[in-house]
């Protein structure tokens, strides 16, 4: 046993050996980094440089736009020589630019990893502001389940609270979190998306990760508080079921089509991410219509909405003051997606302050308890049954 496990160990080491070479033989130039920042009328650096020495002599040159300046912009590498090239930059206007390079003699080895994603800012104080903003907006985000958990706790109900818009939360949290664990923890799937996406960054950080996977926790606490508190007579309606079914269906055919190769399984990830995109749009409308039915708001935390409100306004308000230090407008309207959701978040939180603060506020003060009309004519009527009896 030992002799054999000492003969696969030493073929391993053969094997490695040879692959490590290999990849080896063919490398050309590389960077030390892939991403830099720059301020405009500033200067930084990168490297280019070689791993190994190289057999002929190498003319490169150094391809990119109109945003910064790079000294030199061109370099000769000798045959046979260890080599390493400092590049300054400096920014000229904002934006974003790559670098790549091309060689002579031309071939892609050479220089397939020589390329820089470069940000070019207007002001390193907005940097600041930006990082500490999406701090804030990642925390209100984070917390804003909170308040609703603890209003169904003090309350021991869940009325006030609609099941479509809680089913259809966490359907949407799930599906985010299969979409951000695909894309930051499997391989396979980071792989198909550099392919799609030379040069790309991973969309995916692991805050991502952290906050979907929180969100669908704190959901499925709300949920299960369905089933220990009073809730009445409310239930998922069959308008929920419905989509649920829709979007079910979706699913299952997109995951069959990537199972049998037809698609991809980076597919399946963008068809989940679709469903949670239309979830986020129409999620709120059961909730609001259950509000104006009740003409109340009680049993719905306005926490949550005042938390999430300022997570999405804080949201936008990155986006906008990146839009400006980067001068990078179009990523803000080009692209209306992330802003246009998240607006339209907003736009929703602020009517349920209506709902809560004007349109129905008398009715939220003349409550007597913190159960809902419901369930007192509920208890009304179930109490004077047992007097009757």
């Amino acid at each position: 046993m030992a002799q054999s496990l000492r003969y696969f160990l030493q073929v391993f080491v053969v094997v490695a050996t040879i692959g490590f070479g290999a990849a080896e033989v063919s490398r050309g130039f590389t960077v030390n980094t892939h991403d830099l920042t720059v301020l405009v009328n500033a200067n930084t650096t990168f490297e280019i440089y070689t791993s190994q020495n190289l057999d002929d002599n190498i003319n490169v040159k150094l391809e990119y736009k109109e945003h910064v300046d790079l000294n030199p912009d061109s370099f000769v590498y000798q045959a046979g020589s260890s080599f390493n090239q400092i590049i300054t930059v400096t920014g000229r206007h904002a934006g974003h630019v790559e670098i790549t390079a091309s060689s002579d003699p031309s071939e892609s080895w050479i220089t397939n990893d020589i390329f820089v994603r470069i940000v070019v800012a207007k002001s390193e104080a907005i940097i600041y502001i930006s990082i500490v903003v999406g701090w804030i907006y990642f925390v209100a985000w984070s917390v804003s389940f909170y308040p609703q958990i603890w209003i169904n706790y003090r309350r021991k109900s869940v009325e006030g609270l609609n099941f479509d818009f809680l089913t259809l939360n966490i359907v949407g949290f799930s599906l985010y979190s299969m979409f951000n664990l695909g894309l930051y923890f499997f391989q396979e799937m980071q792989d198909e998306y550099e392919a799609r996406h030379p040069h790309g960054v991973n969309p995916v950080l692991l805050n991502d990760v952290v906050f979907s996977l929180h969100a669908m926790f704190a959901t499925c606490i709300t949920v299960a508080q369905c089933f220990m508190y009073e809730r009445g007579l409310q239930r998922v309606s069959k308008t929920a079921f419905g989509l649920l079914g829709l979007f079910a269906l979706v699913i299952i055919i997109s995951a069959g089509l990537a199972g049998g190769a037809v698609i991809h399984w980076l597919d399946f990830l963008y068809y989940c991410s679709y469903i949670k995109l239309t979830i986020t749009i129409i999620k709120y409308i059961p909730q609001a219509l259950m509000n104006y039915r009740r003409k109340s708001t009680v049993g719905w935390s306005i926490g949550n909405i005042l938390l999430d409100f300022t997570g999405g306004t804080l949201s936008m308000l990155q986006m906008i003051l990146n839009a400006h230090n980067y001068d990078d407008w179009a990523s803000l309207f080009g692209d209306p997606t992330k802003f246009g959701l998240g607006l339209f978040s907003v736009l929703f939180d602020i009517f349920f302050m209506l709902q809560h603060y004007v349109f129905y506020r008398h009715s939220n003060e003349s409550s007597s308890s913190d159960l809902t009309t419901d369930t007192r004519v509920q208890n009304e009527a179930q109490n004077e049954a047992v007097e009757k009896y």
